[in-house]
């Protein structure tokens, strides 16, 4: 019997299937392992590459694999869609993974550290927390206009209608004045923690040496640096910064046949996260720009003259993306005027 070289995990919560392969495709195995004995197979197999999809779970099953002495790869679940045959199950989708993964033009994600997704938590908890005060602002905002009591959207508004509350002249039932201090607290307390998320973020900045890096590129803060070093795919998977930019979504979709060339609209393919934070620091880039008064015969200048705000900074976004990845590539830090 020919030896395993390739191994495809389909991973679940409790049921795994595994699909084992030699080299030149022949199907050598197919087995079903609950989580506990997972581990224990991959131990007493043959040191070959294991594939999972990069789904909920992978990063940790391939650390640990990873340390039983398996080179480890994670495929991204799109790639493996089309090699799925006829039906959909977790023994079909096994056998995909190995297929999609044997292609040499595939492309891979790389296993993230325990320290990278702890980063990463943090990122996403402080985004989630920001989502539930806005909720909850927007609620107390629209039950207080049942009442008269209207104030403009923001949590900088939020002493406006703490106020209005307070005023006996609004005639606000008890009832009501005790939800809306109950909204009150939760939002005060979303704030809180929102704010030491924010100075935890700032601290992780400070103490890498990428990130401090990357935070001398206008628009780029602690937060946007933090998701650059956290979320992007490590440097050398893309062979320019333009690559790296297609990859978090800032270059427009292409439907091209025949020959002829069709862009469409901005792709918003990639890291999502990372695309709203370099678009947002865009955006406060060309706000800070048009306060100073804005320089004659500038990239920034030319753009905005014929151009809507937010189209100028996707594209201002695009071009920090590259500059980010060339810093992470190659070193160095942010000299030039970003608008030149």
């Amino acid at each position: 019997m020919e030896k395993v070289t390739i191994i495809g995990i389909d991973i679940a919560k409790n049921v795994f299937h595994l699909h084992g392969a030699a080299a030149d495709g022949e199907v050598i195995y197919r087995k079903k392992l609950t989580r506990g004995r997972l581990l224990d197979f991959m131990a007493k197999q043959p040191s070959c590459r294991v594939v999972l999809e990069a789904c909920g779970g992978a990063h940790h099953w391939g650390r640990e694999i990873t340390k039983l002495g398996h080179e480890v790869r994670l495929i991204p679940p799109h790639y493996v869609k089309p090699f799925v045959k006829r039906q959909k199950n977790d023994a079909n989708d096994a056998e995909a993974i190995v297929e999609a993964a044997s292609r040499k033009t595939m492309r891979f994600v790389a296993v993230k550290t325990a320290e990278q997704q702890g980063q990463a938590m943090v990122l996403k908890t402080r985004d989630l927390l920001q989502m539930q005060r806005t909720q909850a602002i927007n609620a107390l905002r629209g039950h207080l206009t049942e009442y008269g009591i209207v104030a403009p959207q923001g949590p900088t508004h939020i002493t406006k209608l703490e106020a209005a509350i307070g005023d006996p002249r609004h005639a606000i039932p008890d009832v009501a004045i005790e939800l809306c201090q109950r909204f009150l607290d939760h939002i005060h307390t979303l704030t809180v923690q929102i704010a030491e998320l924010t100075k935890q973020i700032s601290t992780l900045a400070k103490a890498d040496e990428t990130t401090r890096r990357l935070m001398t590129i206008p628009g780029v803060g602690p937060i946007g640096a933090v998701a650059l070093a956290t979320l992007a795919p490590p440097c050398e998977t893309f062979d320019k910064g333009r690559d790296f930019s297609a990859w978090v979504g800032l270059t427009p979709k292409q439907h091209s046949t025949g020959g002829k060339t069709q862009l469409g609209r901005t792709s918003k393919m990639g890291q999502r996260d990372i695309r709203r934070l370099l678009i947002i620091g865009a955006m406060a880039v060309i706000q800070a720009a048009e306060r100073r008064g804005l320089s004659e015969n500038t990239w920034l200048t030319r753009m905005l003259a014929r151009k809507p705000k937010i189209l100028v900074a996707v594209a201002l976004a695009n071009k920090i993306a590259r500059t980010a990845w060339s810093l992470m590539a190659r070193g160095g830090v942010y000299r030039s005027p970003l608008t030149v």
